[in-house]
């Protein structure tokens, strides 16, 4: 396949996607954000690196954000939101963590492609993000992409859509986002 052609797949998967992404649920996201006393994310893999590049950006908004499993992560409590990751709909890991933020008296925020697992019934907010992932089965991907690459880049510009939308709603000038920049370069 030619550069053109696979750069316009690529770009038409991800319009697909998007365009099936509920207003609603980017809202919800939105508000939780805001309300919250902190912001805790958890993800593993590729999601946890888009999960890095947006706690990245909601410190430069001036929101008090952990990933979890970095060394410096408090304890959740109430008030606090917790958002998870996983394309699939289940990895153990975020079942027992989603099980000791709501012990705790967080919120829940979950980001997956398949709401329907058992898993998003846990949250408070479920983000449908409907994209192949590495669950799907190889015979029926529509992506061109390996395994849960166009999952991946829906969220992480998903996620640039919420900063934008955050940075609104909390009247950030992008002066106010670069003083918060590590100056540790």
């Amino acid at each position: 396949m030619r550069y053109g052609q696979l750069k316009q797949q690529m770009l038409d998967e991800l319009s697909s996607v998007f365009r099936e992404i509920e207003e609603t649920e980017i809202a919800a996201l939105t508000d939780e954000i805001v309300r919250a006393n902190r912001v805790f994310l958890y993800g593993l893999g590729r999601e946890r690196l888009m999960l890095q590049a947006f706690t990245m950006r909601l410190m430069h908004l001036g929101i008090r954000v952990h990933m979890v499993g970095d060394v410096t992560t408090p304890g959740i409590g109430a008030g606090d939101l917790f958002i998870t990751s996983s394309g699939t709909g289940y990895l153990s890991t975020v079942e027992a963590l989603q099980g000791i933020a709501r012990q705790a008296g967080a919120r829940i925020a979950f980001m997956t492609a398949h709401p329907d697992s058992p898993l998003p019934r846990q949250a408070d907010v479920i983000i449908k993000i409907p994209a192949q992932t590495m669950k799907d089965d190889p015979a029926s991907r529509q992506s061109l992409q390996p395994m849960g690459a166009l999952f991946e880049q829906a969220q992480l510009l998903m996620l640039e859509m919420v900063v934008v939308l955050l940075k609104e709603k909390l009247s950030q000038t992008e002066k106010e986002m670069e003083k918060r920049h590590t100056n540790l370069e």
